[in-house]
């Protein structure tokens, strides 16, 4: 004999608005598993472009993003989502903060924040190759809180002398 199933309540409120999920609209959701490699606001960014290109019925995009993203976690982000306290999400600005305090906690955004700080050309790099791996350290981290002074700031004191004399010339006096 097997013990019965003991489930816990949702962690959702459920609205008292419906929606009917469609079948083939899960399959094209993307996935996140919870690890460090993966970007939470990238998941979120996908999973929005997703939702808003399907409005189900008169759904509002809320509902639809509340009921949709528990499908699109997996293996540790399940398990964070269903360790949860039941009734504790509201609504979908609730669900998503929880999701990035959790997935993005602040020692993850520390070291980002010192990765775009501390930037450094690499030798024998070219311009728009240092550029673009900055600009990679800047959005892996869009909740930086850096103005963007700030950001082009670090980016030229990390750059190499010559990358800083190529500029000079280019920009002539202005800097």
């Amino acid at each position: 004999m097997h013990p019965p199933r003991m489930s816990a309540p949702s962690c959702i409120v459920p609205p008292l608005e419906q929606l009917i999920i469609r079948p083939h609209i899960v399959p094209l959701l993307p996935n996140f598993h919870g690890m460090e490699s993966e970007n939470p606001y990238a998941h979120i960014k996908e999973f929005e472009e997703v939702c808003n290109t399907f409005r189900e019925g008169g759904a509002s995009i809320d509902l639809m993003r509340l009921k949709l993203f528990p499908f699109t976690l997996k293996d540790k982000a399940k398990i964070w989502l269903n360790s949860l306290r039941p009734r504790s999400i509201r609504n979908w600005v609730d669900l998503q903060a929880e999701f990035l305090k959790k997935i993005f906690p602040t020692h993850r955004t520390n070291g980002l924040k010192r990765q775009i700080s501390n930037f450094s050309a690499k030798e024998n790099e070219k311009f728009y190759e240092c550029w673009e791996r900055y600009m990679e350290a800047i959005n892996a981290c869009p909740h930086h809180g850096f103005d963007t002074w700030l950001l082009v700031s670090y980016f030229y004191d990390g750059m190499s002398s010559s990358m800083k004399q190529i500029l000079e010339t280019m920009c002539g006096e202005i800097l």
